[in-house]
């Protein structure tokens, strides 16, 4: 697995990256959102301005240095990745509002949500390509795969679960001692010399293992467009730092997008039958980002043009 990481890239190019995004959270924690704020919409846009202009930078470096394909390939990956993961935005709205979190300390528990997140993705990915080089047929799994998320979003209509009631919160709530009024500025609290874990670390959980299931779904998704693991996962992870920005530019309104589960569905199962039907038809890098975009652009003109009935209402 290692050997097939230093094929894709030389070593100073992973420990240049990795440099770079551990730089960039500690300028952002450190520095940048050191008092714990709620980011206004004004910072939130250029937050999410600079994460996408970073990563076209980074995009550039990759057409000149290895090609084309290689730069079209990141490019999609990009694109779909981002697109996948605004459907976290849903369910971390959803994550806030049943924990009564207030806006002011959403911005560090997504900090720490993305930590995680680039762990876990990275061991996805480094486990998805070695299937993938290794079992030519894995590609037919995961492409079925994605193909079957994506017939269940379209024609599944999935009731919103209530995050402080699943299994897992309330296993830890009985295993761990818990400070229900412990607040969200720490993970931990003193009682009477006795250490409680708070609500901002069932918040984290939830996060994380909401991410693991989005992950599942988006992880062979980027692997459909590349099987190259640098391309792969530092696409990912350019897609997942803007989100946490992204997501204040668009918490208010992300109700507005309610056709774009849709888009995403018809996404997900254009991706797996492109997976599928690879070794008898080739659609080129290109074409596969024309018809994402498209579809993804006509999801959310849909939405605005098509506003869901509690929006009329209002």
């Amino acid at each position: 697995m290692v050997d097939a990481l230093f094929q894709a890239a030389p070593w100073w190019a992973w420990v240049g990256f990795h440099a770079f995004v551990f730089l960039m959270l500690a300028l952002d924690l450190g520095v940048f959102n050191r008092k714990v704020h709620a980011p206004s919409v004004r910072e939130a846009a250029i937050w999410s301005a600079v994460w996408i202009g970073l990563a076209l930078i980074f995009n550039g470096l990759i057409f000149r240095a290895e090609g084309s394909q290689k730069g079209l390939e990141w490019f999609t990956g990009y694109v779909l990745e981002k697109s996948l993961s605004v459907d976290n935005l849903f369910v971390f709205v959803l994550v806030f509002q049943s924990f009564q979190v207030d806006l002011r300390h959403q911005h560090r528990m997504l900090f720490w949500g993305v930590l995680g997140a680039l762990i876990m993705r990275a061991a996805m990915i480094l486990a998805g390509t070695a299937l993938l080089n290794r079992f030519e047929w894995m590609m037919y799994v995961f492409g079925g795969f994605l193909i079957y998320t994506g017939l269940k979003m379209l024609l599944v209509e999935e009731a919103e679960a209530d995050p402080t009631q699943t299994a897992l919160v309330r296993a830890f709530k009985r295993l761990v001692p818990y400070d229900e009024k412990g607040g969200h500025e720490r993970f931990w609290v003193l009682r009477d010399g006795k250490r409680f874990a708070t609500p901002m670390i069932l918040v984290l959980i939830t996060i994380e293992v909401t991410d693991l299931v989005f992950a599942v779904d988006s992880i062979p998704a980027v692997l459909a467009v590349s099987r190259d693991p640098f391309v792969v996962y530092t696409s990912n992870v350019f897609a997942i730092m803007g989100l946490r920005s992204l997501y204040f530019l668009l918490a208010k309104m992300i109700d507005r997008f309610h056709r774009l589960k849709t888009g995403l569905a018809v996404v997900l199962a254009f991706v797996g039958v492109k997976m599928c039907i690879a070794k008898w038809v080739h659609i080129p890098t290109l074409y596969s980002l024309l018809v994402i975009a498209a579809v993804l652009a006509g999801s959310v003109v849909a939405s605005l043009a098509w506003p869901a009935e509690q929006d009329e209402a209002e």
